[in-house]
């Protein structure tokens, strides 16, 4: 059986997570194409179509398990390709997480107005959530 937690739980757990990305100054995302390392241990693949550079604190305070990011500046593609996944670090280029990119409303991690990003053109950020799961 797997483990449940308490919602006070996941919210300190997320919260923690979160953090690490304002760890040593303001933290950023890479958005990149092609397939996610099948862990955040791995050696980063594709191409960085875009690079954001979050605001301090990245992420609002956990609620039910959820934080979202606050107030993600524009930004501009400096690659073409199709955004499929995410790598956060922190303010010294550690990595926090990575995360998944879709669409507007297709549940992903990041979610951008397009995933197809052109070199030179803004990449519009739609939203981004950390889950903690309950479990359940």
């Amino acid at each position: 059986m797997a483990l449940t937690l308490p919602t006070d739980t996941r919210d300190a757990m997320c919260n923690t997570l979160v953090d690490r990305v304002d760890a040593s100054g303001a933290g950023s995302l890479e958005i990149r194409s092609g397939t996610r390392p099948p862990s955040a241990n791995d050696a980063a693949t594709g191409t960085v179509l875009a690079t954001v550079e979050l605001a301090t604190p990245a992420f609002g305070d956990s609620a039910d398990g959820t934080a979202t990011l606050t107030d993600p500046p524009a930004v501009t593609g400096v690659a073409a390709g199709t955004a499929t996944w995410f790598r956060a670090l922190d303010g010294a280029g550690a990595t926090v997480m990575d995360g998944s990119v879709s669409a507007t409303g297709d549940g992903g991690d990041l979610q951008l107005a397009t995933t197809a990003i052109t070199a030179g053109l803004t990449v519009d950020i739609t939203g981004g959530t950390v889950t903690m799961p309950s479990g359940e």
